[in-house]
């Protein structure tokens, strides 16, 4: 059987290892899960989810702080549409976060930053185009454009003097959603570089409906992606992403035609990772019925998690003074119709239960919302339990190495400590 090592992934001229590591936000694809990915010749993402607060913890500087005591006097006020993004501030952020990752980048892998466009920062437009803007200032290799549809977020980015340099690429779960996507913008001239195709296994938000994610399978979503590229005439790269656990798993869409495969869930629980190490060890203990699909996103799309994630039922206070990234154009988000709908209910309460949506800003600041992929719950297979009842923590090197160079659907252990 082959293995991902006898497959590389060519944008022109270049080859890569054809394995790239997903952009989970926030800060849990860090930068130094992004730079071994580099370092080995693959492809790492950062993301620039919630990157003015990712700044703050990394660099010393008081984006939070100082949004915070600006708002300071809406914080108790149920409208929330006053509360703004300085975008000079929040390029500044980007420069910073995307600057230093790539300044530290060795090896002759790439780097992307995973941009998400369901942050949509109470001005969806301008802070999608600074954040855009930015990130090719910083000298970043290329951009995923995720979470959305992204029909105008090429042309935020078209004046730019490394739009055509950079690797642009987007994330879609169908056939239709790229023929959109192409359409419009057609005028540019400018094709992606890549196309991540993601499935219904994938960790994180999916990009179906509510229920009809059952009802689709990524081998054949992407057979009918590469079908449509070939009637097209279209050169490419297509990247297979969701439930890809093991190299035999990636090899099979590689050999169906596949340029590269994405991966995230076995990453989750490295030490590179910036997931706090008791929150590694939930995923690692995790059982199959532990894994769930629910609505309680605030962006509208359907989100998997482990179902003891401390986010779910939490009726927190919005945040929004201090983080706000899913405002929308109007200043408003489904969480906080929903906090101030329990309120209203529950007088009496001191602190509300909301069941339907939760804070997803300040949660996932906080590594409270656990958010994973659908075989989460086969990572106590790939390490060793340790005699105190916790999981041996792994090197992004293993796991990477061990999707690059095995075979027969085997998972190498680590070196146990």
């Amino acid at each position: 059987m082959k293995r991902v090592d006898d497959f590389r992934l060519r944008f022109g001229n270049e080859e890569y290892v054809p394995i790239m590591i997903g952009g989970m936000g926030v800060d849990i694809s860090t930068s130094e899960l992004a730079l071994e990915a580099a370092r080995l010749g693959g492809i790492g993402h950062i993301s620039d989810a919630m990157v003015e607060d990712v700044s703050d913890r990394k660099f010393d500087t008081s984006f939070v702080k100082d949004k915070t005591k600006l708002y300071k006097h809406n914080i108790n006020n149920m409208d929330k549409s006053m509360v703004q993004f300085d975008l000079q501030r929040l390029a500044e952020a980007q420069r910073l976060h995307i600057g230093a990752t790539m300044r530290a980048k060795q090896g002759s892998g790439l780097i992307f930053v995973n941009c998400m466009e369901k942050l949509t920062m109470n001005g969806p437009r301008e802070t999608l185009r600074t954040r855009l803007n930015a990130a090719l200032d910083a000298g970043i290799d290329g951009i995923t454009l995720s979470a959305g549809l992204h029909f105008g977020s090429f042309a935020l980015m078209a004046d730019h003097p490394r739009f055509r340099e950079a690797k642009l690429g987007i994330i879609v779960s169908s056939v239709r959603a790229l023929q959109i996507f192409l359409r419009k913008n057609a005028k540019l001239n400018r094709l992606p570089d890549y196309v991540i195709v993601e499935g219904p296994l994938a960790g994180g938000h999916l990009g179906f409906g509510p229920e009809d994610w059952k009802d689709y399978d990524l081998m054949t979503i992407m057979l009918e992606l590469l079908a449509y590229f070939k009637e097209e005439q279209l050169d490419i790269p297509l990247i297979a992403a969701g439930g890809i656990f093991t190299g035999s798993d990636a090899v099979r869409f590689l050999e169906a035609g596949a340029a590269g495969v994405q991966v995230a869930t076995r990453f989750t629980v490295t030490r590179e990772c910036g997931l706090p190490d008791k929150v590694k060890q939930e995923y690692f203990k995790a059982s199959e019925e532990d894994i769930i699909v629910n609505g309680i996103s605030p962006t509208g799309y359907p989100m998997r998690m482990l179902k003891s994630t401390p986010a779910i039922g939490s009726g927190i206070r919005p945040g929004c003074e201090s983080y706000g990234y899913l405002l929308d154009a109007t200043g408003n988000c489904a969480y906080i119709n929903s906090y101030n709908r329990e309120v209203a209910a529950h007088p009496e309460l001191k602190n509300v239960v909301v069941m339907d949506k939760t804070c997803l800003c300040t949660h996932m600041r906080n590594f409270n919302c656990w958010t994973c992929g659908h075989y989460t719950y086969k990572l106590k297979d790939t390490s060793f339990k340790k005699p105190d009842g916790e999981y041996q923590l792994l090197s992004a090197e293993h796991v990477f190495k061990d999707y690059q160079f095995s075979t027969d659907d085997h998972i190498a252990l680590p070196e146990q400590e």
